[in-house]
């Protein structure tokens, strides 16, 4: 991840220790991994990482911002669908990651990525939220613009 950790906690007031750093770097490596290969056991292990109900912000083509709240059957059915047919071809990423702790186990995380799937390119410019419990990093919240209409079409 991009070392913007002396901008980020001088906004935030929070220090993050390298441990701090070093966890959310390997857990979004994780995510990245399965995201890759995106089978549907992998989308299944996508989901272990998530903590639910699931928090989507994004905003639509009227310019309006969506919120929605997805459970598990939810998110794996969209991850799916969304994802699904790249598992043959596979997915590569490369993102660049700025952390923003608000302590030891409250982080935002913005994100510059290009995701190549079917010899294309997707650029792209994202926020999760990461929550840590027991040790463990979990995805809480995901914010990205231009998705209303695809959260839209897929409510059951």
């Amino acid at each position: 991840m991009p070392k913007n950790t002396e901008i980020a906690a001088a906004l935030t007031g929070y220090t993050p220790t390298e441990e701090e750093l070093r966890s959310v770097e390997e857990w979004f490596a994780s995510y990245d991994e399965l995201a890759s290969r995106p089978t549907p056991e992998n989308i299944e292990r996508m989901a272990d990482m998530a903590v639910f109900p699931l928090n989507l912000v994004t905003d639509g083509s009227d310019g309006d911002a969506r919120t929605d709240q997805w459970d598990r059957r939810r998110y794996t059915g969209t991850m799916s669908a969304v994802m699904g047919g790249a598992e043959d071809e596979g997915v590569r990423f490369g993102s660049a990651r700025t952390p923003f702790f608000l302590s030891s186990c409250l982080v935002v995380v913005f994100t510059d990525s290009v995701m190549t799937a079917g010899g294309e390119e997707h650029r792209m410019h994202y926020a999760d939220i990461l929550v840590r419990r027991g040790g463990v990093w979990r995805f809480q919240t995901m914010v990205q613009s231009g998705w209303a209409e695809m959260m839209e079409e897929r409510r059951d």
